[in-house]
Order: C-alpha cells, then structure tokens, then sequence
C-alpha cells in the first residue's frame, strides 16, 4: 500500500515553537517500521516556519512574509537534520522536495516532480514534502500543508491519505467546547452539516484547522482516494491504519467504475 502521511506544525512542535523531540522520534521510529512491514511512504510535513521561529525565539509566527520567508530558511534546515537523523537510526534514506503552487499546474514541472518521487520510492528513500515557504507568494503558494498533501497523494496515485493533527477526527461540534460532541467515523459525502462542523484556524504557529482539511478531503474523495484524519498525538497509530483498523475518521474516495 502507497501512503501518504501529512503530519502538522501543531502536531510536530510544542506551543513555543521548539521541536517536540519525544513525538518526532516515536514518529520516525513507526513510519521507518511500517515501511520495513513493505508499505511505500510518502511524508508531507509542516513545521520549517514553526522550527524556525522557536530557533529564532521570535515567540509568534511572523505576520510579514519576508520574515515568514526567513523563519522558513531557517526552520526547512533543522527539520530535514531532524528527520535525516532520525530516520538514520532506522537504515532509511530520506529525500526532500520542495514544492509551490505552479509544480502542480505547470506540465513540465508537474512531470519531473512526479518522476523525482517515483525513482525515490523505487529506490528506497522516503520523499519529505512541504510547500517552499521560503519563495512561495500569494501567487504561487498552495497555501496550507492539508491541501499540499491532497494534491501529493492524489498526483501519486496513493491508495490513502493519513492527516496527523492534534484532534481524534471530525466532530459533530467543536469538543473542545461541547460535551456532547460526538466522533464522526466515516464520511461519504460532504453535506452542508459536514462543513458546518469545521471551525477555522489551528495553531497559532500554523496555518491549518479543519476547514482545510476537509477542502484536503474533498481533493482526495473526488480523485477515489481514501483519507483519514487521525491524532498525531499517538504516532502508533499508524500500525492500526496500516492493518486496516478502523480509526479516526475516513473521507471514502469516489472510486472509478
């Protein structure tokens, strides 16, 4: 099974910013396993502005976009250290590609972008996608990691999406504000009930929420491939994803007849 996993800025670093190195490496360790168990991985991964901001003690994510740019330098640095390192430990190659908005509507680039992920799989590596924050603009960004990771998954023909963020799944209401809020467990079509269940942004140091995430589902469930949203929290659970237990919360791809 090809799988793409997105994990987020949220989910990859403490509130300051810094990395959260306990999480990070249980994450590795498990993806590094699960692709022993024959699985083909593809990481799409947020946090260059995060990292780079903590490294930088800026204390907030940057308004202007000449400093998000250079938080994004700075912090696409030490997180491809981090996972080369990591993932090291575990005899896995890591390889990392850098994408904007235009490697995806421009032919050419589109090609060589799919050639370059297909030769890394074909040969072992794992490819580490984020956008690259450090020249994309309004023009040309994809504009959040969710979306990135739908377009990865469905321009690599992956059999499945897995969203790592720092919630179980799509609720009926925000639980963090409603008791009653209940775990929706498999979706099929994205009702206006749906989407009035998503709220806005995440974290301060990101840019997601769970709006995005269901534009990223939408991408997927249209082009029949299945996406999961799922906590990070507990890299783990990725072994029970992989096994096909039922977890978090499914977007079920319209499959061609």
């Amino acid at each position: 099974m090809r799988i793409a996993v997105k994990i987020g800025t949220s989910t990859l670093t403490h509130p300051t910013g810094r990395l959260n190195i306990r999480l990070t490496g249980e994450l590795c360790k498990t993806l590094a396993d699960v692709k022993n168990a024959g699985h083909e991985l593809i990481l799409v991964s947020s946090g260059a502005i995060g990292m780079g901001v903590g490294k930088m003690s800026l204390g907030a994510r940057p308004d202007d976009m000449p400093t998000k740019q250079a938080m994004a330098a700075v912090g696409q640095c030490e997180l491809m250290y981090t996972y080369d390192k990591l993932f090291s430990e575990y005899s896995h190659t890591v390889a990392q590609i850098l994408l904007t908005a235009e490697d995806f509507r421009n032919g050419v680039r589109y090609r060589n972008f799919i050639n370059t992920i297909e030769k890394l799989i074909e040969l072992g590596a794992i490819p580490i996608v984020n956008e690259n924050d450090t020249v994309a603009t309004e023009e040309v960004a994809v504009g959040d990691n969710d979306t990135l990771g739908a377009l990865v998954a469905t321009s690599t023909k992956a059999d499945l999406l897995v969203v790592l963020s720092d919630i179980d799944g799509l609720y009926t209401a925000d639980p963090h504000k409603d008791p009653a809020a209940r775990l929706i467990p498999e979706v099929r079509e994205l009702s206006d009930e749906i989407l009035a269940a998503a709220g806005g942004s995440g974290s301060s140091l990101g840019t997601g929420g769970m709006a995005t995430k269901l534009s990223a589902a939408k991408i997927c469930m249209e082009a029949g491939v299945d996406m999961l949203i799922v906590n990070g929290q507990n890299p783990a659970v990725l072994y029970e994803i992989a096994a096909g237990k039922t977890v978090g919360t499914r977007f079920v791809g319209r499959k061609k007849a």
